[in-house]
């Protein structure tokens, strides 16, 4: 059961775009995809509870938790055979434990956890709260925006994750994104040689 949460070996880099609701993951999850002619890795948990919402008209608890995570790494091991360039990860299993800990009182399942720590990546981009908030049938949290940005950077600091923060305009965030994804390509090529 286990195997389902873990990532499978890949030929590309992996960077995440992590941080709270409505900071713009998504739309530059497919812009930086576009760039580098790439492909990138949705958010499984969109597509899970807005179904969920649809048909019986409840949110996300506990129970939906390990579905989640692995349909978020079924889709990311699938990707990554896609690319030997960069794969753009909308989300991570380490989001899936924030969420879990910010909601359900400090707890989250011991193999979410795991795999959330042991899963690994070149690099996070971590979304600033300065986007406008947007709302929708699944966000709901528009004001605690500063609580929920701290939780994610203290999760990247706790656990020495590499990562780099994006403020700005969409342009802005792009543009930075680009410049350190190009540095890890220099370096992988480099590498690889």
């Amino acid at each position: 059961m286990e195997e389902k949460f873990r990532q499978e070996p890949a030929n590309c880099i992996k960077v995440v775009l992590f941080g709270p609701e409505s900071t713009g993951k998504t739309t530059l999850s497919r812009q930086l995809a576009r760039h580098y002619n790439s492909v990138w890795v949705p958010e499984y948990a969109r597509e899970y509870l807005q179904n969920k919402w649809n048909n019986e008209r409840k949110t996300c608890e506990t129970k939906d938790l390990l579905p989640i995570a692995e349909g978020q790494m079924r889709f990311e091991n699938e990707l990554a055979k896609k690319t030997d360039t960069v794969l753009i990860c909308d989300t991570d299993l380490l989001e899936t434990k924030v969420y879990s800990e910010v909601y359900y009182l400090g707890s989250c399942d011991p193999i979410l956890e795991k795999y959330a720590l042991e899963n690994s990546y070149n690099l996070y981009f971590l979304t600033y709260i300065d986007t406008p908030w947007e709302a929708d049938d699944l966000r709901d949290k528009p004001n605690q925006r500063e609580e929920m940005f701290e939780a994610f950077q203290n999760e990247l600091i706790k656990h020495d994750k590499p990562y780099v923060l994006l403020k700005g305009s969409k342009v802005e965030r792009l543009k930075t994104a680009v410049k350190h994804i190009d540095k890890l390509l220099k370096e992988d090529n480099n590498v690889s040689r």
